[in-house]
């Protein structure tokens, strides 16, 4: 039951004017607000939100940017290395190698097959491959220093074990620096403060991409993309 009683504000802070810790709060480049959909939405139909083209029609279309969010943080989920997942990222990493533009590789679990990305198109004298030690500290801290360095236009990494607090200092990072950031892992992380996040599962001739979570939008469709060289 409810009462009747009007209900009155005896709390004199509510009504105080302007409060600089919230305002703080509310410019805070990692919260979204529901509010902000309608924002987002338009904007990239309209071409103001930009973002980098993945090379999939049919991926663009389900992203509220149009493509890979510039300046943010990726999650790619697979159930085991070598289910497609860097098929996923391939003309972006041809893009960007023929703008002569750096790309960093942080702890893969395999060396890069050189003449595979060569023939992909991706120029490899533009990647660097950082082993960054068996400890998990060293790979994180690896990670966060390319996504802070302006220098690399994208970091793809392989971070292992992660937490949500690791993702949103990831994250931040990555908006820190400019930085586009793909971490791989096999685990799905549901509070997660990444802008993107989406799962990769293969069959012999297709891959199934189902985006978990995309920032400015409710869609949560999935994908499927012929396997190959795109």
């Amino acid at each position: 039951m409810y009462s009747t009683m009007p209900i009155s504000n005896t709390n004199p802070g509510l009504n105080s004017g302007p409060n600089p810790r919230l305002d703080s709060l509310l410019k805070t480049p990692c919260l979204w607000r529901g509010s902000q959909y309608q924002l987002t939405h338009g904007a990239a139909q309209s071409g103001e939100l930009s973002g980098l083209h993945t090379g999939y029609p049919a991926l663009d279309a389900c992203l509220p940017w149009q493509g890979w969010p510039a300046h943010a943080l990726v999650e790619i989920i697979t159930p085991q290395w070598g289910s497609g997942e860097l098929q996923l990222v391939l003309p972006l990493l041809r893009r960007l190698s023929a703008e002569g533009k750096w790309i960093l590789w942080v702890s893969p679990p395999c060396l890069p097959y050189a003449p595979g990305l060569r023939l992909a198109g991706v120029d490899t004298r533009q990647i660097v491959v950082v082993k960054a030690g068996a400890t998990h500290v060293r790979t994180l801290w690896s990670i966060e220093k390319a996504l802070q360095n302006r220098a690399c236009a994208l970091v793809l990494a392989w971070p292992g074990h992660l937490t949500g607090r690791h993702i949103r200092r990831l994250q931040l990072a990555a908006s820190t620096g400019q930085t586009l950031g793909v971490l791989f892992h096999q685990r799905n992380i549901r509070h997660s403060a990444s802008v993107l996040r989406m799962r990769v599962a293969s069959s012999e001739d297709a891959l199934q991409v189902a985006i978990l979570k995309a920032r400015g939008s409710y869609r949560r469709d999935t994908v499927t993309l012929a396997r190959g060289l795109p």
